[in-house]
């Protein structure tokens, strides 16, 4: 166990940081902290292994925690030779379950450790043909093919054989509820050797042994519009649900990995993107209580673009979708000619502003104000809250504010190569000898103001014609956006996390994975106070490389900050991983749980408490 004391800086030392930050990145730094293990060779445990716990993991954390992200990451003896995946985002699934169990004392957990890859059926397929099939995020097509390979390739996607279709590549997100899908008959799932009949999914029987009525499922998602039902026990596959079983319209095959969820009723919201001469969103509510999915928006604009889009926002009155820069050719069509998604990106252009979109959930009046921000790039929103000041009061307006990590441009994109991650073919040293293009990978936290029209005329904004089916001309145009607060890395970092009993609140911490250049990924976690702007830092070992933070608030606990983070960490130089424990407060380590095996650094996970 750790028990170094955590670092702490100032706003003073910002710059100064982010300074630093680039400078290792441009001197090659990064050489000297092992990661690799958490990317290649990595095995699964379908059977429950017992951690090695030091320190205290409070019994108040007791549940299960599940993670998701890339697994395997190349195939040997195919029949091609070994086949590589090019782009971390392309790894094949794998899902991961620490089980925390309340010890005898009632003082602290036990943990026990599990893992299941995902896409046995991929795997397989790319074992007999070399190649993988559909389209990807990143994976790079091989340079032989010439046009008419790639005409065909078109063909193949948009009518796939029988054999290719349901493998599907879904690990970015996991969720144990998911109104709607619940209720959904899923689609078999193509495990290759094992094709499970869907008819008698909800009475599937895995190797863990029977499922009874206490069972839950867990809902895997991707930036797709298909979902994945997996055993939560057994991390099994059970089938697939695409979102036009939800609601007819819904029939294109982008979504957000991030669907939000209303922490007071538990309606779900996202969009669905449609391709075509104009790029189609429409934005969505699935009710909790009923399971009944509503149209709150549909976005057709001749110059709103088909994009690559992450998450978006959810305050209590607004779903807020922010089209950013990272536009894709011929409105997404380009994506069937080129079989993935960064191939089909257009370069960016600083001359491509992100535009807004502010959709009332509450009322039905559809898309009620547009906006438009400087060009730029982000992964993942944060939060969205809404007050209201003096200012508002004059002049008929609510303040809604929008937190994110957001970047300059999508140089980060091309940071997430397995070759500059894992230092092959020089392309670590390529990437990021240039130092404007170092410092575009360096993300910040970024807040802004939106004061929303709420009166015209005496009545509400937005009014019934703005709920349009086909457009939104009558929404209201607006430019009234401030930048509040702008935090820059290493005092702020990716896969950001809150206290989830503030979401759709004023916060006043962050939690996330900054780099300070010495990693190819991320080498710290860091709580970020927005209003003192200090930044403390676990002070992790070298070469020890955190996941993602999940917040789990402590029963009864009066502060923000009452709570404890649990991250899945590689130890580089030994090749394994632990589960750790860290106070929310102060960043100081409570205990740690030795996995004896490598985790893969993923995404995403959630924890579902057993209290």
């Amino acid at each position: 166990m750790n028990a170094a004391d955590p670092i702490r800086r100032g706003a003073a030392h910002e710059q100064t940081d982010e300074d630093a930050l680039v400078r290792n990145l441009v001197s090659g730094s990064y050489q000297e902290w092992p990661n690799d293990a958490g990317f290649d060779g990595l095995s699964q445990e379908t059977t429950q292994i017992e951690t090695v716990v030091t320190g205290t993991i409070p019994a108040w954390a007791a549940g299960v925690l599940y993670r998701t992200g890339p697994g395997v990451c190349k195939i040997a003896d195919t029949v091609k030779g070994t086949f590589y995946a090019t782009h971390w985002f392309d790894g094949l699934a794998q899902t991961h379950r620490f089980e925390l169990v309340e010890d005898t004392d009632g003082a602290c957990c036990r943990v026990l450790y599990s893992s299941r890859r995902q896409c046995e059926a991929m795997i397989q397929h790319i074992k007999r043909n070399g190649e993988r099939k559909g389209t990807s995020f990143g994976q790079r097509r091989d340079p032989c093919i010439g046009l008419f390979g790639k005409f065909m390739s078109v063909w193949e996607v948009a009518s796939p054989p029988e054999e290719n279709k349901n493998i599907e590549n879904v690990c970015v997100v996991v969720e144990d509820s998911l109104p709607g899908f619940d209720e959904c008959q899923v689609l078999p799932v193509n495990t290759g050797s094992l094709k499970i009949d869907p008819v008698k999914a909800d009475q599937h029987t895995g190797s863990g042994g029977h499922r009874t009525e206490k069972s839950r499922d867990m809902w895997l998602l991707t930036d797709t519009s298909t979902v994945q039902k997996i055993d939560a026990e057994t991390l099994e596959p059970i089938g697939y649900a695409k979102q036009h079983m939800l609601h007819p319209d819904l029939k294109g095959h982008v979504s957000s990995a991030h669907a939000q969820r209303d922490p007071v009723t538990g309606d779900v919201f996202n969009f669905n993107l449609d391709f075509g001469r104009v790029a189609t969103y429409r934005v969505f509510a699935v009710r909790k209580a009923t399971g009944k999915t509503e149209i709150l928006a549909t976005i057709q604009h001749p110059d709103t673009k088909a994009a690559y889009i992450h998450s978006f926002y959810l305050s209590p009155s607004f779903v807020v979708l922010c089209v950013p820069s990272t536009h894709l050719g011929l409105n997404g069509m380009k994506i069937l000619w080129e079989r993935n998604v960064m191939d089909a990106m257009e370069p960016f252009d600083p001359k491509n502003k992100c535009k807004w979109f502010v959709v009332d959930r509450l009322h039905g009046r559809g898309v009620v104000a547009e906006y438009e921000t400087d060009a730029g790039f982000f992964f993942h929103t944060i939060n969205s809250f809404e007050e209201l000041d003096e200012v508002d009061r004059e002049e008929g307006t609510l303040s809604l504010f929008c937190d994110a990590v957001t970047y300059g441009s999508h140089d980060v994109l091309f940071s997430l190569y397995y070759d500059v991650l894992l230092q092959r073919k020089q392309a670590a040293q390529r990437l990021w000898e240039d130092e404007e293009r170092a410092r575009n990978c360096v993300g910040r936290f970024t807040r802004r103001r939106f004061r929303v029209p709420i009166r015209r005329n005496g009545d509400e904004a937005g009014g019934e014609e703005s709920r349009s089916s086909e457009k939104t001309s009558a929404a209201i145009t607006a430019t009234t956006v401030e930048q509040m607060v702008s935090i820059p890395g290493p005092h702020a970092g990716e896969l950001p996390t809150i206290n989830p009993l503030f979401a759709t609140k004023r916060q006043r911490y962050v939690y996330g994975l900054p780099t300070r250049g010495l990693s190819t990924l991320t080498d710290t976690l860091v709580k970020t106070d927005l209003t003192t702007r200090e930044a403390i830092y676990w002070n992790n070992e070298q070469g020890h490389t955190p996941g993602e933070a999940v917040f789990i608030p402590r029963p009864g606990g009066m502060e923000e900050d009452d709570g404890v983070l649990l991250s899945v960490v590689l130890d580089g130089a030994n090749r394994t991983s632990y589960l750790v424990c860290l106070d929310a407060a102060t960043m100081k380590e409570l205990g740690r749980a030795e996995v004896g095996c490598a985790v893969g650094l993923g995404f995403h996970g959630t924890h579902v408490s057993s209290l």
